[in-house]
């Protein structure tokens, strides 16, 4: 049997194909929440028209911060030595499915492992080989490849960054995030109730533990914002722990006063979506906004030191490394980041499906 393991929106949204392929096949699977994320999570369910977790591992409120990370990995490791027949339903021979690079999926690997299944990572081999940026995905990647047995890589450079593992690796060529935006886009040109503004506007959306766990860290980001607000009418899209760091350090009402800033909650995948669609450019700090924005040709620019990903690196996509100058850089040539959509027959999923029909 096939086992998914998921705890994160992000995660979800990705997965999601993968979960649709196997409903579309009769291929039984046991779906696994860790429960890292709550919020929205039935949204993102309803949008891809996917069943909900056969088994939930935690029911508490969403896992922000490390002290919690810690207390609710313990709890969830316990729980599964404790109930793992239960949980993996008696399979002995199965294949653990994890993703990305949360601590959901490093749990989850090792749950795998407790359990004695062979453990297969989606969108394996992506490295931006510094420990620190980001923190602390580049060390739970490090982690998630020598617990896993079958390597999912989104690329033929992801798979080079393997070349020291004696894994089986697998190269999907693009992310399965790119059959999310497939199965999204259909569905995205009948939504128009999000308030889309009639002016030429920017996203912000950032949320990452390196660009909000101290007060320099967010006097940093707002700067940049700040300053780009200078020109540009922004739609700011509020993760909770991003606004709570907001409100602490006393830069949330100075935005709310910034008439070029417009303060939202954020959305569900389809709607969110939808905005990047209508935006003239995207401020981000995540590796899924980077993806997404290269598979539709829209200008993106990183909050961050590095990346993990090359997508559209140099093509529509630029690292800021926090530098005004190459943040002005990109705002006066937005032109000259955009170009059309990406196109491709092939699908990740059906790939990862075909091969973990294969190993299970």
């Amino acid at each position: 049997m096939i086992h998914v393991i998921v705890g994160t929106k992000a995660q979800l949204i990705k997965m999601a194909p993968i979960l649709k392929v196997l409903k579309h096949r009769s291929i039984n699977y046991n779906y696994i929440s860790t429960g890292q994320h709550k919020g929205t999570i039935d949204e993102i369910l309803s949008n891809f028209d996917i069943r909900s977790p056969d088994y939930v591992l935690y029911e508490g409120k969403d896992v922000t911060s490390v002290i919690q990370m810690f207390a609710w990995a313990t709890r969830i490791v316990i729980k599964t030595l404790w109930n793992k027949r239960q949980i993996f339903r008696n399979d002995k021979n199965g294949i653990v499915l994890v993703h990305g690079d949360t601590f959901s999926t490093i749990l989850g690997a090792l749950l795998g492992k407790v359990a004695g299944m062979k453990v297969a990572h989606v969108e394996s081999g992506l490295r931006s080989f510094n420990l620190f940026h980001p923190f602390p995905e580049e060390i739970t990647r490090i982690l998630t490849f020598r617990l896993s047995d079958y390597m999912f890589c989104p690329g033929d450079w992801a798979v080079k960054n393997l070349d020291s593992y004696n894994k089986i690796k697998i190269n999907t060529r693009f992310n399965t995030l790119l059959d999310s935006l497939r199965i999204a886009l259909p569905e995205i040109r009948k939504i128009n109730d999000i308030g889309i503004p009639e002016h030429p506007f920017g996203i912000v959306t950032l949320h990452r533990f390196e660009n909000i766990y101290n007060r320099k860290a967010v006097d940093r980001i707002v700067s940049i914002v700040e300053r780009i607000a200078n020109t540009r009418h922004l739609l700011f899209i509020l993760h909770k722990p991003t606004e709570i760091k907001l409100r602490k350090y006393g830069h949330l009402r100075r935005l709310e006063d910034n008439p070029n800033i417009e303060l939202r909650k954020r959305y569900d995948y389809f709607r969110f979506i939808k905005l990047i669609l209508e935006a003239d450019f995207v401020v981000s700090d995540g590796g899924s906004n980077q993806e997404e924005c290269y598979y539709l040709g829209k200008p993106i620019i990183l909050l961050r030191k590095a990346t993990e990903r090359n997508d559209g690196l140099s093509r529509n996509c630029v690292v800021s490394e926090y530098d005004y100058r190459i943040v002005d850089d990109f705002l006066d040539n937005l032109e000259n980041y955009r170009f059309d959509p990406v196109r491709l027959e092939s699908s990740p999923s059906e790939m990862i499906v075909d091969s973990c029909s294969q190993f299970a």
